[in-house]
């Protein structure tokens, strides 16, 4: 009863914390822009350094939470990436700033596969929704930091938003000290927790699960860092752009909430390919420069489809993968943060280029496409563990 009381909520707000890293740089991107702290180029360093540390962090520590345990390493990350992020408040150039978001990536990328470990262990029986609603922490953790940008940037500046999101780790860290549950470690080295996402029966799944995740992750921050500044060369406002990103999140939460009781109905893997496929429409659409309300709806629905679909690439791998789970979600979400640095750089590279809009939600459109492809390549042997699982 104490895993069930705890786990989840702790997680979850662990979660929100990523999610307020994963939008902040590209809420101030525009500010940090327009007050010639960073370039387009610089920026996307500085976004490519981060994504570098989660990297990192996702294929490293994500091995070993299975090795020695789940609580202190996500005790360690919670910490590392909240010190690291609140440093960024006082970068004072571009260098600066890209070691401070690699040594916060490092956290960051192992948080996240950990805490839906932990959520799965503690709710084996519910699959598709533990992970989906875990992952709603994400999403409203970037949605109140696009509402905090909003509001703190043009009164106390960019600066203020790095130290606000760095704060509830005061409160965070102490209740998972306290009430965390420590888990069974594997006791089995590090190399051959890896070598056992390539046992047979699974070998195809985990290159499908690797192709999956590194779409779904180019597109979520890809988007994440520059949608506002897209809109903005589309010849929408600074406040428009930003609110535009809100959508973008709330619509993600949105989606994150059906695709869970989706995926447990007809199964994860048919709606991992139905998201994906629901993604490429959308993305398509906000190629076409759309009048009043319309614009809102269509990013409303590119973001209820382009997280849950990355989000359903975890919660199948959850369920592929039993004994080594952390270390099969942890590899497939480093592996994808080599999607996740494209992103970014695919984004700066049509805005640098002036192509942004209409072909940066062409391209986006095209990784979408093959997202759905890959993870309908996910063998049948791995279906069939899934039909035993939960």
């Amino acid at each position: 009863m104490r895993v069930n009381k705890w786990v989840l909520p702790l997680c979850w707000t662990a979660v929100l914390l990523d999610g307020f890293d994963l939008v902040v740089l590209g809420t101030v991107i525009p500010v940090l822009l327009q007050e010639k702290l960073l370039t387009t180029a610089s920026a996307s360093a500085v976004s490519t350094a981060g994504l570098v540390g989660m990297m990192l962090g996702a294929l490293i520590i994500g091995t070993i939470t299975d090795v020695i345990g789940r609580r202190k390493v996500m005790i360690y990350a919670v910490a590392g990436f909240s010190l690291f992020t609140l440093a960024c408040a006082f970068a004072q150039d571009a260098t600066q700033f890209g070691i401070l978001r690699f040594l916060a990536g490092l956290g960051l990328g192992g948080c996240l596969p950990t805490a839906i470990a932990l959520v799965n262990e503690a709710r084996p029986q519910q699959g598709g929704r533990a992970t989906t609603l875990i992952m709603t922490g994400y999403h409203v953790g970037a949605v109140i930091t696009a509402l905090l940008g909003i509001v703190l940037i043009p009164q106390l500046g960019w600066r203020a938003l790095f130290v606000v999101g760095a704060l509830p780790v005061l409160v965070l860290i102490p209740l998972m000290v306290k009430h965390l549950p420590e888990t069974v470690a594997r006791k089995a080295p590090a190399l051959e927790a890896v070598g056992s996402l390539f046992k047979p029966g699974l070998r195809k799944a985990t290159v499908a699960f690797w192709a999956a995740s590194f779409m779904g992750l180019l597109l979520v921050y890809g988007l994440n860092t520059w949608l506002p500044q897209i809109m903005r060369s589309a010849g929408y406002e600074l406040g428009t752009a930003l609110a535009l990103l809100l959508t973008l999140n709330i619509g993600a939460v949105v989606g994150l909430l059906v695709a869970g009781t989706v995926a447990d109905r007809i199964g994860v893997r048919p709606a991992a390919v139905g998201w994906f496929a629901g993604a490429v429409v959308f993305l398509a659409l906000l190629s076409i420069k759309l009048p009043g309300v319309g614009v809102y709806v269509a990013v409303l629905l590119a973001g209820f489809f382009v997280f849950s679909a990355q989000v359903l690439v975890y919660a199948y791998a959850g369920r592929v993968y039993e004994e080594n789970r952390a270390t099969g979600i942890g590899w497939a979400a480093g592996v994808g943060r080599l999607g996740a640095i494209s992103g970014p750089l695919l984004g700066g590279a049509l805005l640098t280029a002036g192509l942004a809009h209409p072909w940066g939600f062409y391209a986006f459109a095209l990784v979408a496409a093959l997202g759905a492809v890959a993870i309908s390549a996910v063998g049948l042997r791995a279906k069939s563990v899934v039909t035993h699982v939960g």
